[in-house]
């Protein structure tokens, strides 16, 4: 029921959405410069590799070294916008209709985490990453590590269809609200360094 929902919804919103779409591509690529998408590859379930997409939101602005920028030096008034609107999530979308993520799930974060997390952590992967999580409708990125994949496994463990709706619909508050966008300090949110897999 769950992969049924995520596939109708996911194909109906890219459908209606086509032309909002276009129109911050458009945005994007004359913003922030090309590509207009950012991919990278995150684990999936069981921690199985894809390549998920989303609207960039940062420049490719780099230091005299040829280094990259911090976050907080490329990330522009424009890319925090789509941020705090999550519009910068809408192209994921896709991967729900490939199947790779779901409505609802743990946020699929970096591959170099998978070795970091504990045994009870890397429970966040046995089901698909969603586009809005139990950890995004209880404080987004303002949460510590700690706390946030505790409510990933919190999720694991009471998933139901009546949940998701509950999460959705509460998702939109958030992004509505502009609830816990970053980490006190950070642009975004400051890198996993947890604990050794038991």
């Amino acid at each position: 029921m769950k992969r049924c929902f995520d596939f109708f919804v996911a194909a109906t919103a890219l459908v209606l959405l086509a032309g909002p779409l276009l129109v911050l591509a458009v945005f994007v690529r004359v913003k922030l410069g090309k590509p207009v998408l950012f991919s990278q590859v995150r684990p999936g379930k069981r921690g199985k590799p894809f390549r998920m997409v989303k609207f960039r939101t940062m420049t490719n602005e780099r230091g005299p070294d040829g280094t990259l920028l911090p976050d907080a030096d490329r990330l522009t008034r424009f890319g925090r916008f789509l941020r705090a609107s999550s519009l910068d999530e809408l192209p994921e979308l896709w991967n729900v209709l490939k199947g790779d993520m779901s409505l609802v799930g743990p946020r699929p974060l970096l591959m170099d985490y998978l070795p970091l997390y504990s045994s009870e952590q890397a429970r966040r992967h046995e089901v698909r990453p969603g586009v809005t999580g139990w950890a995004q409708v209880n404080g987004r990125n303002a949460l510590s590590w700690e706390d946030r994949l505790s409510l990933d496994v919190w999720y694991v463990d009471h998933r139901s269809f009546a949940l998701d709706i509950r999460i959705l619909w509460l998702t939109v508050r958030k992004v509505l609200m502009r609830d816990g966008i970053s980490a006190a300090g950070e642009a975004t949110m400051s890198r996993f360094t947890g604990t050794k897999r038991e």
